[in-house]
Protein backbone atom coordinates (compact mmCIF):
# COMPACT_ATOMS: atom_id res chain seq x y z
CA UNK A 1 0.00 0.00 0.00
CA UNK A 2 1.61 3.21 -1.19
CA UNK A 3 -1.24 5.72 -0.90
CA UNK A 4 -3.81 5.86 1.89
CA UNK A 5 -6.60 8.42 2.22
CA UNK A 6 -8.32 9.36 5.46
CA UNK A 7 -11.70 10.92 4.72
CA UNK A 8 -12.55 13.06 7.72
CA UNK A 9 -10.25 15.49 9.53
CA UNK A 10 -11.61 15.40 13.06
CA UNK A 11 -10.29 13.43 16.05
CA UNK A 12 -10.98 9.96 14.60
CA UNK A 13 -9.42 10.78 11.24
CA UNK A 14 -6.35 12.48 12.69
CA UNK A 15 -5.88 9.69 15.25
CA UNK A 16 -6.04 7.05 12.50
CA UNK A 17 -3.48 8.93 10.41
CA UNK A 18 -1.16 9.10 13.41
CA UNK A 19 -1.70 5.41 14.14
CA UNK A 20 -0.85 4.46 10.55
CA UNK A 21 2.48 6.24 10.87
CA UNK A 22 3.14 4.74 14.30
CA UNK A 23 2.43 1.27 12.91
CA UNK A 24 4.95 1.68 10.11
CA UNK A 25 3.07 3.05 7.11
CA UNK A 26 5.53 5.31 5.27
CA UNK A 27 3.62 5.92 2.03
CA UNK A 28 1.60 8.90 0.92
CA UNK A 29 -1.06 9.78 3.50
CA UNK A 30 -3.82 12.19 2.41
CA UNK A 31 -6.31 13.66 4.90
CA UNK A 32 -9.51 15.03 3.37
CA UNK A 33 -11.71 17.30 5.49
CA UNK A 34 -14.85 19.20 4.53
CA UNK A 35 -14.26 21.99 7.08
CA UNK A 36 -11.62 24.64 6.34
CA UNK A 37 -10.26 24.36 9.89
CA UNK A 38 -7.39 22.17 11.03
CA UNK A 39 -8.56 19.36 13.37
CA UNK A 40 -9.96 20.69 16.63
CA UNK A 41 -11.34 19.27 19.87
CA UNK A 42 -15.14 19.12 19.99
CA UNK A 43 -15.93 18.63 23.72
CA UNK A 44 -15.01 22.24 24.63
CA UNK A 45 -17.47 23.58 22.05
CA UNK A 46 -20.38 23.17 24.49
CA UNK A 47 -18.37 24.11 27.56
CA UNK A 48 -15.13 26.13 27.84
CA UNK A 49 -15.10 27.45 24.28
CA UNK A 50 -18.78 28.39 24.37
CA UNK A 51 -18.18 30.19 27.68
CA UNK A 52 -15.25 32.12 26.21
CA UNK A 53 -12.70 30.39 28.43
CA UNK A 54 -10.80 28.43 25.77
CA UNK A 55 -9.25 30.11 22.75
CA UNK A 56 -7.09 27.31 21.34
CA UNK A 57 -8.83 23.97 20.84
CA UNK A 58 -6.62 22.68 18.03
CA UNK A 59 -5.64 19.00 18.06
CA UNK A 60 -2.44 19.22 16.05
CA UNK A 61 0.88 18.93 17.86
CA UNK A 62 4.45 19.80 16.79
CA UNK A 63 5.08 16.07 16.34
CA UNK A 64 2.50 15.97 13.54
CA UNK A 65 4.77 18.02 11.27
CA UNK A 66 7.18 15.10 10.97
CA UNK A 67 4.39 12.72 9.92
CA UNK A 68 4.16 14.20 6.42
CA UNK A 69 0.39 14.41 6.01
CA UNK A 70 -1.05 15.72 2.74
CA UNK A 71 -3.90 17.95 3.89
CA UNK A 72 -6.98 18.58 1.71
CA UNK A 73 -9.11 20.84 3.90
CA UNK A 74 -12.29 22.57 2.80
CA UNK A 75 -12.84 19.65 0.43
CA UNK A 76 -15.61 17.05 0.57
CA UNK A 77 -15.50 13.50 -0.68
CA UNK A 78 -18.41 13.05 -3.09
CA UNK A 79 -18.15 9.34 -3.81
CA UNK A 80 -16.06 6.20 -3.39
CA UNK A 81 -15.46 3.90 -6.35
CA UNK A 82 -15.07 0.40 -4.87
CA UNK A 83 -13.31 -1.02 -7.95
CA UNK A 84 -10.13 1.02 -7.60
CA UNK A 85 -10.79 2.74 -4.24
CA UNK A 86 -10.79 6.14 -5.93
CA UNK A 87 -12.38 9.17 -4.30
CA UNK A 88 -14.16 11.88 -6.23
CA UNK A 89 -13.58 15.19 -4.43
CA UNK A 90 -15.62 18.39 -4.43
CA UNK A 91 -12.71 20.33 -5.96
CA UNK A 92 -13.03 18.22 -9.11
CA UNK A 93 -10.03 16.01 -8.40
CA UNK A 94 -9.99 12.22 -8.34
CA UNK A 95 -7.84 10.68 -5.61
CA UNK A 96 -6.76 7.10 -6.28
CA UNK A 97 -5.79 5.14 -3.19
CA UNK A 98 -4.60 1.73 -2.09
CA UNK A 99 -6.39 2.09 1.24
CA UNK A 100 -9.26 4.23 2.53
CA UNK A 101 -10.23 5.23 6.07
CA UNK A 102 -13.81 6.46 6.38
CA UNK A 103 -13.98 8.90 9.29
CA UNK A 104 -16.61 11.37 8.11
CA UNK A 105 -18.35 11.50 11.48
CA UNK A 106 -21.89 12.74 11.95
CA UNK A 107 -23.81 16.00 11.70
CA UNK A 108 -26.32 17.51 14.09
CA UNK A 109 -29.97 16.64 13.59
CA UNK A 110 -32.30 19.61 13.03
CA UNK A 111 -35.96 19.89 13.92
CA UNK A 112 -37.85 19.79 10.61
CA UNK A 113 -38.38 23.26 9.17
CA UNK A 114 -35.98 25.06 11.52
CA UNK A 115 -32.87 25.28 9.35
CA UNK A 116 -32.30 28.88 8.39
CA UNK A 117 -34.54 30.35 11.11
CA UNK A 118 -32.60 33.13 12.81
CA UNK A 119 -31.91 32.35 16.46
CA UNK A 120 -32.19 28.56 16.04
CA UNK A 121 -28.90 26.71 16.41
CA UNK A 122 -27.35 23.27 16.50
CA UNK A 123 -23.94 22.64 18.01
CA UNK A 124 -21.56 20.29 16.24
CA UNK A 125 -18.83 22.36 14.61
CA UNK A 126 -16.53 25.22 15.50
CA UNK A 127 -18.56 27.58 13.32
CA UNK A 128 -21.75 26.46 15.12
CA UNK A 129 -20.17 27.35 18.47
CA UNK A 130 -18.98 30.75 17.27
CA UNK A 131 -22.47 31.65 16.02
CA UNK A 132 -24.15 30.47 19.23
CA UNK A 133 -21.63 32.15 21.52
CA UNK A 134 -22.47 35.57 20.08
CA UNK A 135 -26.12 35.15 21.18
CA UNK A 136 -25.65 33.90 24.74
CA UNK A 137 -25.82 37.25 26.51
CA UNK A 138 -27.04 37.81 30.09
CA UNK A 139 -30.81 37.66 30.37
CA UNK A 140 -31.46 36.08 26.97
CA UNK A 141 -34.28 33.54 26.97
CA UNK A 142 -32.84 30.26 25.74
CA UNK A 143 -34.78 27.08 25.03
CA UNK A 144 -32.76 23.88 24.67
CA UNK A 145 -34.56 21.08 22.86
CA UNK A 146 -33.18 17.78 24.14
CA UNK A 147 -31.67 17.01 27.55
CA UNK A 148 -28.91 14.74 26.32
CA UNK A 149 -25.24 15.50 26.85
CA UNK A 150 -25.01 18.38 24.36
CA UNK A 151 -28.27 19.91 25.54
CA UNK A 152 -27.34 19.65 29.22
CA UNK A 153 -23.87 21.07 28.65
CA UNK A 154 -25.21 24.00 26.63
CA UNK A 155 -27.80 24.67 29.35
CA UNK A 156 -25.06 24.62 31.98
CA UNK A 157 -22.82 27.01 30.05
CA UNK A 158 -25.70 29.33 29.23
CA UNK A 159 -26.64 29.57 32.93
CA UNK A 160 -23.03 30.43 33.72
CA UNK A 161 -23.31 33.24 31.16
CA UNK A 162 -26.50 34.54 32.75
CA UNK A 163 -29.15 33.24 30.36
CA UNK A 164 -32.70 32.28 31.38
CA UNK A 165 -32.75 28.62 30.36
CA UNK A 166 -35.56 26.15 29.69
CA UNK A 167 -34.78 22.57 28.68
CA UNK A 168 -37.40 20.45 26.91
CA UNK A 169 -37.03 16.67 26.87
CA UNK A 170 -39.45 14.24 25.18
CA UNK A 171 -38.54 11.41 27.56
CA UNK A 172 -39.89 11.39 31.14
CA UNK A 173 -36.38 11.97 32.52
CA UNK A 174 -33.11 13.30 31.11
CA UNK A 175 -30.46 10.71 30.21
CA UNK A 176 -32.67 7.85 31.38
CA UNK A 177 -31.73 5.77 28.32
CA UNK A 178 -28.06 6.05 29.24
CA UNK A 179 -28.32 5.85 33.04
CA UNK A 180 -31.75 4.43 33.87
CA UNK A 181 -34.68 5.96 35.77
CA UNK A 182 -33.07 6.21 39.21
CA UNK A 183 -30.03 8.16 38.08
CA UNK A 184 -31.95 10.03 35.41
CA UNK A 185 -33.82 11.62 38.32
CA UNK A 186 -30.48 12.73 39.74
CA UNK A 187 -29.63 14.39 36.39
CA UNK A 188 -33.01 16.15 36.48
CA UNK A 189 -32.11 17.44 39.93
CA UNK A 190 -28.90 18.96 38.55
CA UNK A 191 -30.92 21.24 36.29
CA UNK A 192 -33.21 22.26 39.15
CA UNK A 193 -30.22 22.94 41.42
CA UNK A 194 -29.10 25.70 39.05
CA UNK A 195 -32.39 27.37 38.24
CA UNK A 196 -32.98 25.72 34.87
CA UNK A 197 -36.61 25.07 33.94
CA UNK A 198 -36.90 21.40 32.89
CA UNK A 199 -40.00 20.27 30.97
CA UNK A 200 -40.16 16.52 30.32
CA UNK A 201 -42.49 14.02 28.70
CA UNK A 202 -43.53 16.35 25.88
CA UNK A 203 -42.23 16.99 22.38
CA UNK A 204 -41.76 20.16 20.39
CA UNK A 205 -44.47 20.72 17.79
CA UNK A 206 -42.91 23.68 16.00
CA UNK A 207 -40.79 26.79 16.30
CA UNK A 208 -42.77 30.02 16.02
CA UNK A 209 -41.40 33.16 14.43
CA UNK A 210 -40.98 34.39 10.87
CA UNK A 211 -37.81 36.45 10.61
CA UNK A 212 -36.59 35.27 14.02
CA UNK A 213 -37.65 32.70 16.60
CA UNK A 214 -40.01 34.08 19.23
CA UNK A 215 -41.31 30.93 20.97
CA UNK A 216 -41.39 27.14 21.01
CA UNK A 217 -44.76 25.42 20.80
CA UNK A 218 -45.11 22.06 22.53
CA UNK A 219 -47.38 19.15 21.61
CA UNK A 220 -49.62 19.95 24.59
CA UNK A 221 -50.24 23.50 23.30
CA UNK A 222 -47.92 25.38 25.62
CA UNK A 223 -45.75 28.09 24.11
CA UNK A 224 -42.36 28.79 25.69
CA UNK A 225 -40.96 32.25 24.90
CA UNK A 226 -37.51 32.06 23.31
CA UNK A 227 -35.04 34.46 21.76
CA UNK A 228 -32.52 31.68 21.14
CA UNK A 229 -33.12 27.95 20.59
CA UNK A 230 -30.53 25.18 20.60
CA UNK A 231 -31.57 21.86 19.09
CA UNK A 232 -29.78 18.92 20.69
CA UNK A 233 -31.67 15.86 19.47
CA UNK A 234 -28.86 13.65 18.26
CA UNK A 235 -26.73 13.28 15.16
CA UNK A 236 -26.94 11.72 11.70
CA UNK A 237 -23.94 9.77 10.33
CA UNK A 238 -22.41 11.28 7.18
CA UNK A 239 -22.84 8.33 4.85
CA UNK A 240 -24.81 9.72 1.88
CA UNK A 241 -21.65 10.14 -0.20
CA UNK A 242 -21.08 6.37 0.05
CA UNK A 243 -24.26 5.39 -1.81
CA UNK A 244 -23.40 2.92 -4.56
CA UNK A 245 -20.03 2.06 -3.03
CA UNK A 246 -21.03 -1.47 -2.07
CA UNK A 247 -20.63 -0.74 1.62
CA UNK A 248 -23.34 -1.87 4.03
CA UNK A 249 -24.96 1.32 5.36
CA UNK A 250 -27.27 1.05 8.38
CA UNK A 251 -27.19 4.08 10.66
CA UNK A 252 -23.52 4.29 9.78
CA UNK A 253 -20.93 2.23 7.91
CA UNK A 254 -21.30 -1.32 9.13
CA UNK A 255 -18.04 -2.90 10.32
CA UNK A 256 -16.87 -5.83 12.38
CA UNK A 257 -15.08 -5.44 15.71
CA UNK A 258 -11.83 -4.70 13.86
CA UNK A 259 -13.31 -1.79 11.81
CA UNK A 260 -13.28 -3.84 8.56
CA UNK A 261 -16.13 -2.96 6.20
CA UNK A 262 -16.18 -5.94 3.86
CA UNK A 263 -14.54 -3.97 1.04
CA UNK A 264 -10.84 -4.79 0.78
CA UNK A 265 -8.55 -2.10 2.19
CA UNK A 266 -11.48 0.06 3.35
CA UNK A 267 -12.09 0.62 7.07
CA UNK A 268 -14.46 2.90 9.01
CA UNK A 269 -13.85 4.51 12.36
CA UNK A 270 -15.36 6.94 14.87
CA UNK A 271 -18.87 8.42 14.85
CA UNK A 272 -19.65 7.17 11.34
CA UNK A 273 -18.86 3.52 12.08
CA UNK A 274 -21.60 1.13 13.19
CA UNK A 275 -19.16 -1.41 14.59
CA UNK A 276 -19.71 -4.70 16.32
CA UNK A 277 -19.17 -4.20 20.05
CA UNK A 278 -18.25 -7.14 22.24
CA UNK A 279 -19.61 -5.20 25.22
CA UNK A 280 -22.95 -4.27 23.67
CA UNK A 281 -23.20 -7.77 22.10
CA UNK A 282 -24.18 -6.25 18.78
CA UNK A 283 -23.66 -3.39 16.40
CA UNK A 284 -23.10 -0.04 18.04
CA UNK A 285 -22.29 3.46 16.78
CA UNK A 286 -20.37 5.30 19.48
CA UNK A 287 -20.23 9.10 19.32
CA UNK A 288 -17.92 9.57 22.27
CA UNK A 289 -14.50 11.22 22.35
CA UNK A 290 -12.69 8.25 23.89
CA UNK A 291 -13.85 5.91 21.13
CA UNK A 292 -12.66 8.37 18.46
CA UNK A 293 -9.25 8.38 20.13
CA UNK A 294 -8.83 4.64 20.80
CA UNK A 295 -10.62 2.87 17.93
CA UNK A 296 -8.25 4.30 15.28
CA UNK A 297 -5.43 2.08 16.56
CA UNK A 298 -7.59 -0.89 15.56
CA UNK A 299 -8.59 0.64 12.22
CA UNK A 300 -4.98 1.34 11.27
CA UNK A 301 -3.87 -2.20 12.17
CA UNK A 302 -6.70 -3.68 10.08
CA UNK A 303 -5.84 -1.52 7.08
CA UNK A 304 -2.22 -2.66 7.34
CA UNK A 305 -3.21 -6.32 7.36
CA UNK A 306 -3.12 -7.05 11.10
CA UNK A 307 -6.77 -6.95 12.27
CA UNK A 308 -7.23 -6.64 16.02
CA UNK A 309 -10.73 -6.45 17.53
CA UNK A 310 -11.40 -3.28 19.47
CA UNK A 311 -12.01 -4.41 23.06
CA UNK A 312 -11.88 -1.22 25.12
CA UNK A 313 -14.69 -0.80 27.64
CA UNK A 314 -16.88 2.14 26.48
CA UNK A 315 -16.25 5.31 28.46
CA UNK A 316 -17.55 8.86 28.32
CA UNK A 317 -17.84 11.90 30.51
CA UNK A 318 -19.81 15.13 30.72
CA UNK A 319 -19.35 18.37 32.65
CA UNK A 320 -22.60 19.97 33.80
CA UNK A 321 -23.00 22.81 36.29
CA UNK A 322 -19.54 22.20 37.72
CA UNK A 323 -20.22 18.47 38.17
CA UNK A 324 -18.05 15.88 36.42
CA UNK A 325 -20.19 12.91 35.29
CA UNK A 326 -18.30 9.78 34.23
CA UNK A 327 -19.67 6.49 32.90
CA UNK A 328 -17.98 3.29 31.77
CA UNK A 329 -19.52 0.07 30.49
CA UNK A 330 -22.83 -0.67 28.79
CA UNK A 331 -26.16 -0.39 30.61
CA UNK A 332 -29.22 -2.40 29.55
CA UNK A 333 -32.82 -2.34 30.69
CA UNK A 334 -33.22 -4.67 33.65
CA UNK A 335 -29.75 -4.06 35.08
CA UNK A 336 -29.66 -3.61 38.83
CA UNK A 337 -28.26 -0.26 39.91
CA UNK A 338 -27.02 0.55 43.39
CA UNK A 339 -25.16 3.45 44.93
CA UNK A 340 -21.87 2.03 46.20
CA UNK A 341 -20.47 5.13 47.82
CA UNK A 342 -21.44 8.76 48.34
CA UNK A 343 -24.72 10.65 48.26
CA UNK A 344 -26.84 11.35 45.17
CA UNK A 345 -28.41 14.40 46.85
CA UNK A 346 -24.97 15.93 47.23
CA UNK A 347 -24.15 15.09 43.58
CA UNK A 348 -21.09 13.18 44.74
CA UNK A 349 -21.37 9.41 44.47
CA UNK A 350 -20.48 6.25 42.60
CA UNK A 351 -23.08 3.75 41.39
CA UNK A 352 -22.66 0.32 39.86
CA UNK A 353 -24.79 -1.55 37.31
CA UNK A 354 -25.02 -5.33 37.67
CA UNK A 355 -26.33 -8.01 35.34
CA UNK A 356 -26.47 -11.69 36.31
CA UNK A 357 -24.22 -10.92 39.25
CA UNK A 358 -21.60 -9.24 37.06
CA UNK A 359 -20.55 -5.59 37.18
CA UNK A 360 -21.26 -4.16 33.72
CA UNK A 361 -21.15 -0.42 34.30
CA UNK A 362 -20.18 2.33 36.72
CA UNK A 363 -21.41 5.91 36.97
CA UNK A 364 -19.88 8.63 39.09
CA UNK A 365 -20.55 12.25 39.87
CA UNK A 366 -17.61 14.24 41.24
CA UNK A 367 -15.74 11.08 42.24
CA UNK A 368 -12.89 10.80 39.68
CA UNK A 369 -10.48 8.78 41.83
CA UNK A 370 -13.13 6.36 43.03
CA UNK A 371 -14.44 6.02 39.48
CA UNK A 372 -10.99 5.19 38.10
CA UNK A 373 -10.64 2.36 40.61
CA UNK A 374 -14.05 0.84 39.90
CA UNK A 375 -13.72 1.28 36.15
CA UNK A 376 -10.82 -1.19 36.20
CA UNK A 377 -13.10 -3.83 37.72
CA UNK A 378 -15.46 -3.95 34.79
CA UNK A 379 -15.64 -7.38 33.18
CA UNK A 380 -13.55 -7.80 30.05
CA UNK A 381 -14.67 -10.09 27.21
CA UNK A 382 -12.69 -13.29 26.79
CA UNK A 383 -13.48 -13.85 23.10
CA UNK A 384 -14.24 -11.21 20.48
CA UNK A 385 -16.65 -12.47 17.77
Amino acid sequence: MRTAAVVGASLAGLSTARALRQQGFDGRLVIVGDEPHRPYDRPPLSKEFLAGKAADIGLRTPDDEALDFDWRLGTRALSLNPRDRSLQLSNGQTLRCDGVVIATGARARWLPGTEGVTGVHVLRTLDDAIRLRSELVPGVRLVVVGAGFIGAEVASTARYLGADVTVIEAEPLPLSRQFGKELGMVCAGLHADHGVHLITGVSVKRILGAARVRSVELDDGRQIPAEVVVVGIGAVPNIEWLAGSGLQLENGVVTDAACATGLPEVVAVGDVAASYSVHAHGRHRSEHWTNALEQPVTAAATLLGDPRPHLSVPYFWSDQYGVRIQFAGVRSEGDTVRVIEGDTDRRSFLAGYERDGLLVGVLAMNQPKLFARWRRQLAKPVVAP
